[in-house]
């Protein structure tokens, strides 16, 4: 039928939670971005499960997601990702990255990631669109010029590949969302989760010792407060992927 394809790099495990309630982050991602007459497949990178040389070409746009792992380290499936997306950007196609997607895209691209200046940030951030950006990704929405979403990370973009541009910054994050091109797009924070997602992703890191308590009581405190901009970054995100801009 010709349909647009796309494919989802999964570079983490599926906690128990978001199994239960989405059908894993697959099922998350496929409820933010997936529209009707569209084929999207899974690849669990992070398991070693990655798309065959033949059909790397086969998708119209990928998307990568969040990880619990460092974009700066050297596992074997994170050496293979850097490889894949560095076909990716030769063959001009479109890419979508979130958190460390976002990241392992400008290292990827020549950038430089690393542990976040200002440590950890847990809850939903109001990003600040950049006016001086020649960007049309959110200027032809009419997108507004502060967006909310959620976050967790305690990574962060440390210096941009060269060629690329800076579409939003926070208090805490210097890089929020970067475009390379009009191809590839990086967003620190999550704008496929749900404050619930986030509750329980906290709740794991508490009992793991990632966190203290004290933080993740802050963090579920800012989640009480404000509301991530879920709609705007769909439309946005959607937008970019699809070609629609």
């Amino acid at each position: 039928m010709g349909g647009k394809r796309f494919a989802v790099l999964l570079c983490g495990e599926d906690s128990e939670y978001v199994k239960k309630k989405y059908g894993g982050y697959f099922g998350v991602f496929m409820k933010m971005l997936a529209e009707e007459g569209e084929a999207w497949d899974l690849y669990r990178v992070a398991s070693g499960e990655f798309p065959d040389d033949d059909e790397i070409g086969s998708y119209d746009g990928y998307v990568i997601s969040g990880s619990c792992s460092d974009s700066h380290g050297n596992d074997d499936w994170i050496c293979k990702l850097i490889a894949l997306l560095n076909k990716l950007d030769s063959m001009k196609t479109k890419v979508l990255g979130f958190c460390f997607g976002h990241q392992i895209l400008a290292r990827a691209l020549g950038g430089k990631t690393g542990r976040a200046i200002k440590g950890w940030d847990i809850g939903v951030t109001a990003v600040h669109l950049s006016p001086s950006s020649s960007s049309k990704l959110y200027s032809s929405l009419k997108i507004p010029a502060v967006l909310n979403v959620i976050e967790i990370h305690r990574d962060e973009i440390l210096e941009l590949p060269s060629k690329a541009e800076v579409l939003a910054w926070s208090n805490q994050t210097g890089i929020e969302m970067f475009k390379y091109g009009g191809r590839i797009l990086g967003i620190q924070g999550h704008p496929e989760y749900t404050k619930d997602i986030l509750l329980s992703i906290i709740d794991r890191c508490v009992k793991h010792d990632y966190i203290l308590d004290s933080l993740a009581e802050e963090a579920k405190a800012k989640l009480e407060e404000m509301e991530p901009d879920r709609e705007a970054w769909k439309k946005m995100c959607t937008s970019f992927l699809k070609g629609r801009l």
